[in-house]
C-alpha cells in the first residue's frame, strides 16, 4: 500500500521529461539567436572615410578612428555626421 502512494505515474515522468527537453531547446535557440545576431551586427557595421588628398570615399570595420586611403595611402579620420 505504501508503494502505491510513493511511486509516480508514468504520465508524470513523460511530462517532466518533455518539459525538460522543450526547455533545453528553448535555451539553445535563445543562445544561438543572440550569438548569430551579434556576429551579423559586427560584420555589418562600417565607418565611412573621405580622403582629403584624392577625394575618395571608402569604408572600414567599426572600431577604428583612422584608416589609410586604398588609392593614395593618406591616413584620414572618420566622417562624423
Amino acid at each position: 500500500m505504501l508503494a502505491e502512494l510513493v511511486a509516480p505515474s508514468f504520465t508524470f515522468d513523460v511530462l517532466v521529461y518533455g518539459l525538460c527537453v522543450i526547455g533545453l531547446f528553448l535555451a539553445l535557440w535563445f543562445y544561438y539567436d543572440r550569438r548569430d545576431r551579434a556576429l551579423y551586427d559586427t560584420g555589418r557595421r562600417k565607418i565611412s572615410f573621405h580622403c582629403i588628398r584624392c577625394e575618395h570615399l571608402y569604408t572600414r570595420s567599426a572600431g577604428t578612428e583612422t584608416a589609410p586611403c586604398p588609392k593614395c595611402g593618406h591616413v584620414n579620420v572618420r566622417l562624423k555626421f
